[in-house]
């Protein structure tokens, strides 16, 4: 009986989460779990509340407090989650960066020619080149164990995080898509003068030749240029805004058949980005932007769940923008979708049967 196994047989998933675990009361190793957590507590270029960065720690305490029983994926949690541990350095780089990029996105607020302002140029340099690093340093965390054959999943942070773990599936992918679940679009360019802004990852992803689609659900809070982008990118981005959905909706267009437009413009490989904020806002209070509107949990979980039934493949997803506020509630929804996507991914990928 190997190590795992005796885990499993020893183990009471019904009973309560042990914080000596790891995450979820989870008592599984790096080695002997098939799916690995990555934090990413980083939050330097958010441009309205903070907090974000407090989102890994906050879902693995959080996580305790789910119930592991799926009643439509027989025994998931043996597949195994591991959450590799939280990287201080990072976290401690990304909070004195946070107080530089305050600074600047402040002075612009006033109307100050930030331009011209030699601190001002010099911090947005150290910010640019550091969140860079931050890019590399995920990109090789996530290629270190998809070599290992591990599924990965990426938890932020902001939604600047997961480029690099895009960038990493690259190497290994030659064509997939994103499906991004998000109230923002995403698209600006170098917003606020960061080039690796949350608000511009997806117009970063899009320099990645491999991502042949961009699939956006629940866009609601949107420029012109954006807008501009999207009918511009000749099908290469879908978009399906949240007015549009809702219009759908009480026209008589059932869920179902929403779904099954969204995944028909999907490849074969998929790349989930969820930020939270795509959801209704009473799910997630705290998180940086939140927008009015948005989706039901169980909404996205139909529409993961249609995707990985029509047979098309998981091959990743990242959960960012969760900030826990002062209580729990957002990391309580947050660690929730992180068991289910965890789980769902793994049925994509043939490590559960279903």
């Amino acid at each position: 009986m190997t190590s795992k196994e005796l885990k499993i047989k020893e183990f009471d998933a019904n009973g309560l989460g042990i914080k000596g675990n790891n995450l979820f009361g989870l008592p599984f190793d790096d080695n002997e779990a098939n799916t690995i957590v990555i934090p990413v507590p980083w939050e330097v270029t958010v441009s309205y509340s903070s907090g974000t960065a407090n989102g890994p720690e906050a879902i693995l305490n959080a996580s305790l407090q789910v119930d592991l029983f799926d009643p439509n994926i027989k025994d998931a949690w043996q597949s195994g989650i591991y959450m590799t541990v939280i990287d201080q350095k990072l976290r401690k780089k990304s909070d004195k960066l946070r107080e530089k990029a305050r600074k600047i996105i402040d002075a612009m607020e006033n109307g100050i020619d930030v331009e011209n302002d030699k601190k001002i140029l010099k911090d947005y340099q150290d910010i640019n080149e550091a969140c860079a690093e931050m890019v590399e340093w995920v990109k090789a965390e996530t290629f270190k164990y998809l070599k290992q054959g591990k599924m990965v999943a990426l938890l932020g942070g902001d939604h600047s995080t997961p480029l690099g773990f895009i960038k990493a599936l690259t190497a290994i992918y030659p064509k997939f898509a994103v499906l991004q679940i998000d109230a923002h679009a995403d698209l600006r360019v170098a917003y606020e003068g960061f080039e690796y802004s949350h608000a511009s990852i997806m117009y970063n992803v899009l320099k990645e030749e491999q991502v042949s689609k961009l699939v956006q659900v629940g866009i609601r809070d949107y420029c012109e240029a954006e807008a501009k982008m999207v009918t511009d990118s000749n099908g290469r981005i879908k978009t399906f805004y949240d007015a549009d959905l809702k219009a759908a909706q009480y026209e008589g267009e059932t869920w179902k058949k929403t779904c099954e437009k969204i995944i028909k413009e999907l490849p074969n490989e998929v790349f989930i980005s969820f930020d939270i904020d795509g959801l209704d806002p009473k799910l997630c209070p705290n998180t940086g932007t939140p927008v009015a509107g948005g989706f039901e949990l169980e909404q996205i979980f139909y529409l993961v769940n249609a995707l990985v039934k029509s047979g098309k493949k998981i091959i990743g997803f990242d959960l960012n923008e969760v900030s826990p506020g002062n209580d729990e509630w957002d990391a309580n929804v947050g660690a929730r979708i992180l068991y289910k996507l965890c789980n769902l991914m793994a049925v994509s990928q043939g490590k559960i049967a279903k």
